[in-house]
C-alpha cells in the first residue's frame, strides 16, 4: 500500500501558529521579567503572519486535506482573519492592565495564541473528531487563562467552575458524536451527511445524537437553560480574559455550529430547527430581563451576551434560502467587534488597585474623557440596536431572515426583547452623561490603545453607515461554501 503524503499548502497558517506558539514558549523562558514586551511583540507578529498567510491563500472553492479532516474554504477564512482581529485587540488592550497587576507573563499570550489555534482548527474542522481536537484544545487553554490570577479566590472559583461545567458540555458533545459515529459509520462531514440524509429521522440513533450535540453546542455559546456559567466566570476571571472569553470565540462558535448542524446534520434541519426555536427565544428573554438588575458592568454583558447569542441562533435556524446564515455570520462578526470595544473600555478605565467593574464607575466619564465616553456610548448604542449603527442593522437582518420564513411571532419576540435590552444599555449612557464623577484622576492610555480603541468605536460607526460590504462579504464567503 502506498502512502499519499497529504497537501499541507491549506493548513500552513495552522502550521505557523504552532509553530510560533512553541518557539515563543520557549523564548519566554530565557527573558527578564522587564522584557515581556519582546513575548508580546512576538506574538502580536504570529497574528499579522497568520493574518497575511491567509489572506494570500484566501480560498476560492473549498479544499479538502489531511484524510477529510480539514477543509479550507472562503467561510472559514473570513471567521479566521476575524479571529485574528479580535485576538490581536485583545492582547494590546490586556497589556498594560496585566502590567499594572503583574500578571504580565508569557503563559497568558502563549495560551491565548494556543488558543487562536483551537479556534483556526474548529473553523476550519471537515470531522466530528477535529470539531472535538480543536475545541478541547481551546476550552483547556481558556480553563488555565481564567486561573492565571492565582492570587484571587474569585478567579479560582469562576475557573474551577468552568472547568466542571465545560467538561460537562465537552462530555455531551462526544457522547453525541459517537451516537453519529454509530449511526453513519464515519466521522468525516460529508460522509455522515449523506448517511443522514439516507436514513433521515427514522433513525432513533441518529435523533439522540443531534440532541447530544445541540445541548453540548448550547453549553459552549451559552444559550438558555445551559448559561449558568457564562455571568460567574465573565465577572470572576480577570477582565483581561473575560475579553478574550467574550470576544474570537464566538466566531468559532458559530463554525462550529455551521460545521456540524448545517455541513453534517443538514437533512434533519426540520429537526434541530425546533430545538434552535427554543433556545433563542429563552435565550433573548432570560438574558435581556436578567440584565436589567446587574449592577456589575461585567455580569450585565454576559447576559447581554446570552442574549445576542439568541439572535445569532435566529439566523441558523433560518436556513439558507432566507440569507439566515449569511445573517448569522454578520450577527456574529459584529457582536466580536462590539464586545471586544465594550470589555476593552472595562479594562482601559481600570488602574493599579481598582477594576472598574460596577456600572457607577462609568459615571461621569464625560466630564474626565469626553472621547471614551463618546466611544462608549457608540459601542452601548450598537449593543442596543440603535439605528445607523451597525448593531441596528445585524438586528435588521436576522429577524428579515426570520419573517422571510414565515416566524413572525418569533420575529416579534426579538423586536420586543431588543427594545426590553435598550434600557440596560441606556443605564451605562446616563452614568457617562448625567451623573457626577465620583472620581478626578485622568485615564492614562497609550498612544497604541488609544488609537485602538478609537478605531474599535469608528469601525462600528463606519459599518453601520455602509453595512453592505461586510453583509456582502459574507454572502460571497457562505455562496462560495455552496450556502448562499
Amino acid at each position: 500500500m502506498n502512502f499519499v503524503a497529504p497537501d499541507f499548502m491549506p493548513v500552513l497558517p495552522e502550521l505557523f501558529v504552532l509553530t510560533m506558539a512553541c518557539l515563543i514558549l520557549v523564548i519566554d523562558v530565557f527573558l527578564d521579567p522587564q522584557r515581556r514586551h519582546i513575548t508580546y511583540g512576538l506574538v502580536q507578529l504570529t497574528l499579522l503572519g497568520a493574518a497575511l498567510l491567509t489572506l494570500f491563500s484566501y480560498a476560492q472553492a473549498s479544499v479538502v486535506t489531511l484524510s477529510g479532516h480539514y477543509v479550507k474554504d472562503a467561510m472559514g477564512d473570513l471567521l479566521k482573519l476575524f479571529i485574528y482581529l479580535a485576538a490581536a485587540a485583545v492582547f494590546l488592550y490586556s497589556r498594560d492592565y496585566l502590567r499594572q497587576r503583574d500578571l504580565l507573563k508569557g503563559e497568558y499570550f502563549v495560551l491565548g495564541l494556543f488558543g487562536v489555534l483551537g479556534m483556526m482548527i474548529m473553523v476550519s474542522a471537515h470531522s466530528l473528531l477535529t470539531v472535538y481536537l480543536g475545541l478541547e484544545l481551546l476550552s483547556l487553554s481558556l480553563y488555565a487563562l481564567v486561573a492565571t490570577d492565582r492570587d484571587s479566590p474569585v478567579a479560582s472559583e469562576a475557573a474551577m467552575k468552568y472547568f466542571v461545567l465545560g467538561s460537562l458540555a465537552s462530555g455531551m458533545l462526544l457522547y453525541g458524536i459517537s451516537m453519529i459515529y454509530g449511526a453513519t459509520g464515519s466521522v468525516d462531514l460529508q460522509v455522515v451527511s449523506i448517511a443522514v440524509a439516507r436514513q433521515g429521522a427514522n433513525n432513533l440513533v441518529l435523533v439522540f445524537g443531534l440532541v447530544f450535540l445541540v445541548v453540548g453546542l448550547s453549553f459552549k455559546l451559552g444559550a438558555v437553560p445551559f448559561h449558568m456559567w457564562l455571568p460567574d466566570v465573565y465577572q470572576g476571571a480577570p477582565t483581561s480574559v473575560t475579553l478574550y472569553i467574550g470576544s474570537a470565540p464566538k466566531l468559532a462558535a458559530f463554525a462550529l455550529v455551521m460545521r456540524i448542524l448545517v455541513d453534517g446534520l443538514g437533512a434533519l434541519q426540520s429537526d434541530w430547527q425546533g430545538m434552535l426555536i427554543i433556545l433563542a427565544a429563552a435565550s433573548m428573554a432570560l438574558g435581556n430581563l436578567i440584565a436589567i438588575v446587574q449592577t456589575n458592568i461585567k455580569r450585565m454583558l454576559a447576559y447581554s451576551t446570552i442574549s445576542h447569542v439568541g439572535f445569532l441562533l435566529l439566523g441558523v435556524l433560518a436556513g439558507d434560502k432566507s440569507g439566515g446564515y449569511a445573517a448569522a455570520m454578520f450577527y456574529t462578526i459584529v457582536y466580536v467587534l462590539m464586545a471586544v470595544g465594550a470589555f476593552g473600555m472595562i479594562i482601559l478605565l481600570s488602574r493599579t488597585g481598582f477594576e472598574a467593574e460596577n456600572i457607577d464607575d462609568f459615571k461621569g466619564l464625560n466630564d474626565r474623557n469626553p472621547w471614551l465616553a463618546f466611544l462608549m456610548m457608540t459601542i452601548m448604542m450598537s449593543m442596543a440596536g440603535v439605528p445607523f449603527l451597525v448593531g441596528f442593522y445585524a438586528k435588521w437582518v436576522v429577524l428579515q431572515a426570520i419573517v422571510n420564513i414565515g416566524l413572525i411571532w418569533l420575529a416579534i419576540l426579538g423586536v420586543v426583547f431588543s427594545v426590553i435590552g435598550a434600557f440596560y444599555y441606556l443605564q451605562v449612557v446616563k452614568c457617562m452623561y448625567f451623573d457626577k464623577p465620583e472620581r478626578s484622576e485622568p485615564i492614562q492610555l497609550s498612544l497604541d490603545t488609544e488609537i485602538a480603541i478609537s478605531a474599535n468605536g469608528l469601525l462600528l460607526v463606519a459599518l453601520g453607515l455602509y453595512p453592505t460590504a461586510l453583509m456582502g462579504w459574507c454572502a460571497a464567503a457562505l455562496s462560495l461554501k455552496g450556502l448562499a
